[in-house]
Parts: C-alpha cells; sequence; structure tokens
C-alpha cells in the first residue's frame, strides 16, 4: 500500500486486542521514528515513557476516565514535557552536535548562542508551552511510523494529567505529561474500524496563494 492508502487505514483505535502484542522490531520500529522526529532547533525537549507494567496501567486507566485503551493495548505511549528548559539544555545538546559530528565547538558557537537567547528570553510558562508543541510532532510521527508498519494507534488527550505525573513520578524527573498515544492491534469487532473516514474536502480544507 501507499503511504496515503495507510494513512486511510489507520483510524483512533477505540477498542484493542488485549492478546496480541507488537514485537521488539515493531516496538524499536515506533521508537526509532520518535527519536527521529522533527523538534524545533533539534532540541527534544522532552522524554518519552514506555509504559506495559500491568498495575502501573490500571492507574492510568483509572485517571484517564476508564478508557480500555489503556490497559487492553499492547503498550502505554506517554510524551511528558520537560519543566525546566534552560542553559545547561543547550550546552548539553551542543555537547551531542559536537560530538556527533566530529566538529569544533566554535563551528556551532552562533547557533548555541541563538539557542540560549531563546530559552533565557521566554518565560518558564511560555517554554513549557514552546515544548509542548514539540511533543505533538512527535505523536504525529509516531502515528504515521505505526500505519507505515500496520500498527494500530489512539492518540489520547483524555486523562487527567497531574495524575499521570504523580502516578509516573514525573514531577520529580522534571517533566509533564502532556499526549498519550496506545498502540497494539485492533480488536476485530471495534466497530469504529469500518467506518468511512470523515475528514473537511480539500477545497474547504486548503488554500492555495
Amino acid at each position: 500500500m501507499s503511504l496515503i492508502e495507510k494513512l486511510n487505514w489507520r483510524y483512533a483505535t477505540k477498542k484493542f486486542d488485549a492478546t496480541k502484542k507488537l514485537s521488539k522490531e515493531q516496538l524499536d520500529t515506533l521508537l526509532h521514528a520518535i527519536r527521529l522526529a522533527p523538534s524545533s532547533y533539534g532540541l527534544q525537549s522532552y522524554k518519552v515513557l514506555v509504559v506495559e507494567n500491568p498495575e502501573i496501567r490500571e492507574q492510568l486507566k483509572a485517571a484517564a476516565y476508564g478508557q480500555p485503551q489503556l490497559t487492553d493495548a499492547s503498550q502505554v505511549i506517554v510524551f511528558a514535557t520537560e519543566t525546566n528548559i534552560d542553559e545547561a539544555s543547550v550546552h548539553k545538546y551542543v555537547d551531542n552536535i559536537v560530538a556527533t559530528r566530529n566538529i569544533d565547538r566554535s563551528m556551532v558557537e552562533g547557533y548555541e548562542q541563538t539557542m540560549v537567547g531563546t530559552v533565557n528570553r521566554l518565560p518558564d510558562e511560555q517554554k513549557i508551552g514552546w515544548s509542548t508543541k514539540q511533543t505533538y510532532i512527535a505523536l504525529g510521527v509516531l502515528l504515521t511510523a505505526a500505519a507505515e508498519i500496520g500498527v494500530d494507534a489512539c492518540p489520547m488527550e483524555g486523562f487527567e494529567a497531574g495524575k499521570f505525573d504523580e502516578i509516573l513520578g514525573l514531577k520529580e524527573k522534571g517533566l509533564a505529561a502532556t499526549v498519550i498515544a496506545t498502540i497494539g492491534f485492533r480488536a476485530h469487532d471495534d466497530h469504529y474500524s469500518h467506518l468511512a473516514k470523515v475528514r473537511k474536502p480539500a477545497e474547504e480544507l486548503f488554500i492555495h496563494i
């Protein structure tokens, strides 16, 4: 199938087959895709939690209004933004650039100062909002990659973020849950899988200038 056909195939899976699990290769492919997702400046100012522990997932289900995807899916993916983005975050990232590309730090000094200026200029609330947007880019890459390899997924905002933070110990890690996705394989009786995909017509959605 083409990418468009695979995107037509995917949907926000409401009922997963709890007996089917992703293979290690499938999970690794999805995590690798997330790792390759673009982000502002390339900072990747978030962490991604892969939750498989059944007891933890039961707690997360209660904090997600009892939605069955939290326990029936193969894994729960939690995107959590970093709540303390500062100069140290920038310097660590530049250290990685220098090491990965085997270059002299002076070659990216201007870029480093630009990023430092940005994180110093923005108030904390705005930095968190900025970082939160990056998690949604990563989520989009996950959903596309899942469709590409025939794995079902459901992006979810219907959860109590504060309770997720508490259950997963995120505050102590300098993190805050922003959006989640459950991944696995659709149940054969999930009637949503048979419904026609509803989207705005192209002439209504796109504006060509």
